[in-house]
């Protein structure tokens, strides 16, 4: 059973709409108690690092969405602000990211290559796969994803990147430690490429 976190950011609706589309069960978890049983978990997210980790915290869902994901090893997928709160922080913010992906989060603002590029970054970009990961399957050269966002994850360690899309530099678009993987753009806004990936994470 997937469950997706509704802790009051991004669009649960479209992911419990395009997993039923593709034949898979997928219900919203508001409280601690609705995660119980969980067998996959996907973080959505839009806006600002400080208010989702604000808003988590306040769910009263984050122990026992750490104790499935630390402690039972349940599969995660973190999507834009749920893939950078993977982070152990971010300079958007001051609080501390979950920090199950080592790396922080930065502004496209302070990357010589990217500060003068117009933000937030938004449309569609190509994803190039760095990962042999399961997740990933299926998804050629020529994948492209939605996005839109102002900040990027950077890895502390190479073989967490598991794909890459470029805007002034090349940055981490998508991460891969173990069971916790995220993804920086929107796979419910990127039709069949999109599709793929949430199967992909749904056949894990």
């Amino acid at each position: 059973m997937i469950h997706v976190v509704d802790y009051g950011l991004g669009n649960v609706q479209a992911f419990l709409t395009m997993y039923k589309r593709l034949g898979f069960e997928a219900v919203r978890a508001r409280t601690a108690a609705d995660l119980e049983g969980a067998g996959k978990l996907i973080l959505p997210g839009v806006g600002a690092f400080d208010h989702a980790m604000e808003l988590l915290d306040q769910s009263g869902m984050r122990p026992a969405i750490e104790s499935l994901v630390v402690d039972d090893g349940v599969p995660v997928l973190g999507i834009c602000v749920g893939m950078q709160i993977l982070a152990r922080s971010s300079e958007e913010g001051s609080l501390s990211g979950l920090g199950w992906v080592p790396g922080r989060v930065r502004s496209f603002r302070s990357a010589e290559r990217s500060a003068a590029l117009p933000l937030p970054h938004m449309g569609w970009n190509d994803v190039h796969v760095q990962s042999a990961s399961h997740v990933f399957a299926g998804l050629a050269a020529d994948a492209r994803f939605y996005f839109l966002h102002s900040y990027f994850f950077e890895c502390d360690q190479p073989e967490h990147v598991a794909a890459t899309a470029g805007y002034g530099l090349d940055f981490c678009c998508a991460v891969a430690a173990g069971q916790v993987y995220g993804v920086q753009f929107h796979p419910e806004k990127s039709h069949h490429f999109g599709a793929t990936l949430l199967k992909n994470f749904a056949e894990l």
